[in-house]
């Protein structure tokens, strides 16, 4: 078969490497795919540079290369209603459509559907102007989180310690638009919950849901989770802290009303359903949905998944997923995934540095570098965004896993890479 996977960033590496180990895959194609998605198992990966918004020549493509499945990568073209475009071309595809995917495009469409069915989230109000916004902050006795109501690139969420800096959060959303002014012309006022994050990715057909193993993701860009908030830093799995308990509580009180609600609205989900949550004293809380793969989760969970990822995403597309039940299989090992980050991420990374070290880590056993903000010069590799590469290593033991993707990350180097230290210590 072969198979094109739409996006550029770590989290499409991670997939088009999974699916290039099925002897079932032909080809794998990544569009625009970045400085790592060539060659790759089997010399099956190629990038195509169509951006994943030519929606009209990306079905061109596949339907001239007789692509027999269709894995949508980033969250803004499923927004924009790619899955709902390709198969109305008749083509296959992995990825839950438009309406669907306002789940993670609105946080206020996400926080308003589970006020209705009940799922458990933080107390939240919606505004709509920068004064009524201020006013509510005024009124809370509480720390905030101001979210940005729009698609953000996971950095439109501002956790804030006190009323002046949810002021300035409210300021930098709708204000000064720092994150575009669709996103906010909205934005969601939180409390602020404390507890230990866990993400959830879940394979999700009609009504089966097969959550795939946790993780724990490191949002802040610096050690001891101080500094702004990104898009990821890295992540451990298996969270092993998360009892099978508690993993079903999450499942019976998150993942089933919230599927169960979409498909009242006439807006069924087929595709990877991520939930973010915080386990505090009273139970698990939704901090928030996204409508895809995570980026970093990704990485590490699928170095750890035995079974065929093309055999689960057929079945997703195919509506026969609870063939799968009970059935997936895990390496026992632990994983562990480091971000390296360019200089000035969030803000105003830099591009154009030349990546060194690459081919040394290459011959490391357990180890896998996938290439987020990469692009190829002839025989070079440069920085080309923010999170540059996903370090990714196998351990028989979290301290394991640690120790080689450390050693793994030591060997690379361009100029101002940033990483944070503590991915994995908060276990130990």
């Amino acid at each position: 078969m072969r198979i094109l996977v739409i996006g550029k960033g770590g989290r499409e590496h991670a997939l088009a490497w999974k699916l290039a180990l099925s002897n079932r895959a032909d080809k794998v194609f990544v569009a625009p795919g970045n400085g790592g998605t060539e060659g790759g198992p089997g010399g099956k990966l190629a990038s195509v540079k169509i951006d994943q918004d030519n929606f009209e020549g990306l079905i061109r493509f596949a339907k001239n290369e007789k692509v027999g499945l269709v894995v949508i990568g980033p969250e803004e073209p499923l927004a924009k209603g790619i899955t709902d475009a390709f198969e109305k071309e008749g083509l296959r595809v992995f990825g839950p459509s438009s309406a669907a995917s306002q789940l993670e495009a609105s946080k206020v469409f996400c926080k308003e559907l589970m006020r209705q069915a009940s799922v458990p989230t933080a107390d939240f109000k919606v505004c709509d102007h920068p004064q009524i916004a201020k006013t509510y902050i005024d009124s809370r006795d509480y720390d905030l989180v101001v979210k940005a109501d729009g698609l953000a690139a996971g950095k439109g969420v501002i956790v804030c310690k006190g009323r002046e800096e949810a002021h300035r959060a409210v300021e930098r959303i709708m204000i000064r638009e720092e994150f575009g002014a669709t996103a906010g012309r909205h934005v969601v006022i939180e409390k602020r919950l404390s507890g230990r994050e866990v993400s959830i990715l879940a394979l999700v057909s009609g009504r089966c849901i097969l959550p795939l193993e946790p993780g724990q993701d490191h949002k802040a860009l610096l050690d001891k989770d101080q500094g702004p908030n990104t898009g990821g830093m890295g992540v451990y799995t298996p969270a092993a802290w998360l009892t099978p308990d508690l993993a079903h509580q999450i499942d019976e009180e998150v993942f089933v009303p919230t599927v169960h609600a979409l498909r009242k609205r006439g807006a069924p989900y087929k595709g990877c359903l991520f939930a973010g949550l915080m386990i505090t004293p009273q139970g698990p809380r939704v901090l928030e949905f996204n409508c895809r793969f995570g980026d970093p989760e990704t990485q590490p969970v699928l170095m750890r998944l035995k079974t065929d990822l093309l055999d689960l995403m057929e079945g997703v597309v195919d509506g026969r997923l609870e063939q799968f039940e009970g059935k997936i299989e895990w390496d026992s090992r632990h994983a562990v995934c480091v971000v390296a980050a360019a200089a000035g991420y969030p803000t105003n990374p830099r591009k154009g540095d030349v990546i060194n070290g690459l081919d040394d880590v290459a011959n490391m056993r357990d180890v896998q570098v996938f290439h987020a903000g990469t692009r190829r010069d002839g025989s070079r590799i440069l920085t080309d965004g923010g999170r540059v590469l996903g370090v990714t290593a196998l351990g028989d033991t979290l301290a394991g896993a640690r120790e080689l993707a450390y050693s793994a990350m030591r060997k690379i180097q361009f100029r101002g890479i940033q990483y944070r230290n503590d991915i994995g210590l908060r276990d130990r």
